[in-house]
């Protein structure tokens, strides 16, 4: 069966999900394609859930720094009332219906199975073919990555799926990656009794965000009883019964009742089949222009672009590639230089644009400022929880940032201005004239100006 529309939308995650909306509410006649759940990743095993969890455990480590601040404290880690608000207020026991029926009635015909690529402008869902007259619209997103580890595949390992699924918290937790998700998932799960160990490959933590960041969650890791192991990859898994065993590759193990893989993810460009559209699918990720062109009469948003694989950037893009469909002007395409990003662990560990080294290595004239959280007036009041610093990267010969970094008890609200600041090219010389609010944490930005030379 061959079934033609103005629009095809194969994926409908958050950036598909809101092309295929928008465009249905235009007026358009618009089929949406996915073999799983409309809405994608984020609000049933990513964004939302996943925070719901550091929320919990957050509480448990608020609760335990009230000695010495305001009076005593006890508490009991208990799993079930986070499971439980997992299923019940953010997936609806991982149950789409709501979000195709808000599709729908917008219009939209929503399609659910695996599609493919199979023409410059047609999707095929086994023996149906989806043919777009006007737009079509890749919106994929990506898959867990599952590094070619001997013995990995044979073992029963959790992706964040599973992690975010569970109704019990394991004894113990070895967790594979350092990464943003590694790290969050491991600190929720040490808090509520999971012995956990992080095996990270690479020399640090968070290695794509600034050594400073990465010195400041280690010891806090390592203070909450959690083992870190960076610079040494896994070499081997076992699992029996009772345990999984990874072997690493300067001999010694790492053991726990459940092993994580927060290893990165990817975009399977064959397997979707967009040589068929013109698209090169050797790539690792599907380049689009400004306004989300990947080829004639094709576009793509979303993780599958590689341009941060966030919930953010995926409906920041679907807003350029829907007045694109429709024939809006618009005076800028898309602009990626105030890109921002939070790691949630405790504290909260926010970037935006570019770190100091990858500034350099683009052949920026680099001046760097850098404060610490507790040596400011709202840090020493905060006391109890209060790590964290803020870290300016300039651009010396223009005078603006083009990076900066918000790690702290908020550090993902007083990276607002930052991603600002970078974003609009607004100079440091004006950054130096603003009003700062007395005693907040983003009054820090002062004291790290101060420290650019």
């Amino acid at each position: 069966m061959e079934r033609r529309a103005d629009a095809v939308v194969l994926g409908l995650g958050p950036g598909g999900e809101e092309v295929a909306g928008r465009l249905a509410e235009a007026g358009l006649d618009v089929i949406g394609i996915d073999h799983r759940l409309v809405g994608g990743e984020c609000p049933y095993w990513g964004c939302v859930p996943s925070k719901m969890m550091a929320r919990a455990a957050n509480l448990l480590a608020e609760t335990r720094r009230v000695p010495g601040m305001a009076g005593t404290s006890t508490v009991t880690p208990d799993w079930a009332p986070v499971a439980r608000r997992i299923r019940e207020e953010a997936t609806d026991n991982w149950d789409d219906r709501v979000a195709v029926e808000r599709f729908e009635r917008k219009g939209g015909h929503f399609v659910r199975g695996t599609g493919r690529v199979t023409a410059p402008n047609s999707i095929s869902v086994g023996d149906d073919v989806f043919t777009a007259t006007q737009a079509l619209v890749i919106a994929t997103g990506t898959e867990a990555v599952v590094p070619p580890i001997p013995g990995l595949r044979d073992a029963a390992y959790w992706i964040n799926r599973q992690a975010i699924e569970t109704e019990v918290v394991p004894d113990s937790l070895v967790v594979l990656g350092g990464g943003a998700i590694g790290l969050e998932l491991a600190q929720v799960f040490a808090r509520f009794g999971s012995r956990v160990a992080i095996v990270e490959a690479m020399e640090r933590l968070l290695p794509l965000e600034e050594p400073e960041s990465s010195a400041l969650i280690a010891p806090i890791l390592e203070r909450e009883g959690i083992t870190v192991r960076t610079g040494v990859a896994a070499a081997s898994v076992a699992a029996t019964a009772d345990a999984i065993t990874i072997t690493l590759a300067d001999g010694s193990t790492v053991s726990g009742e459940r092993l994580l893989v927060a290893t990165g993810r990817r975009a399977d460009l064959k397997g979707l089949g967009v040589a068929a559209a013109g698209i090169d699918d050797g790539a690792r990720w599907i380049r689009v222009d400004g306004h989300m062109r990947a080829a004639p009469g094709v576009w793509s948003v979303g993780d599958v672009t590689g341009e941060g694989v966030f919930t953010h950037v995926a409906v920041y893009q679907a807003g350029f590639a829907v007045a694109d469909i429709l024939g809006q002007k618009l005076e800028t395409g898309a602009e990626y230089r105030g890109l921002p990003r939070v790691t949630f662990t405790d504290p909260e560990i926010g970037a935006a644009g570019l770190t100091e080294a990858q500034a350099r290595d683009r052949g920026i004239s680099v001046r760097t400022g850098l404060a610490q959280v507790p040596t400011s007036t709202r840090g020493w009041i905060h006391k109890a929880g209060n790590e964290g610093f803020i870290k300016l990267v300039e651009d010396a010969d223009r005078g603006i940032l083009v990076g900066a970094t918000s790690a702290g008890p908020v550090g993902g609200e007083v990276l607002s201005m930052l991603t600002l600041a970078v974003h609009a090219q607004i100079p440091v010389a004006t950054l130096r004239t603003m009003i700062y609010a007395y005693p907040t944490f983003h009054r820090g930005v002062i004291d790290a100006l101060r420290e650019l030379p």
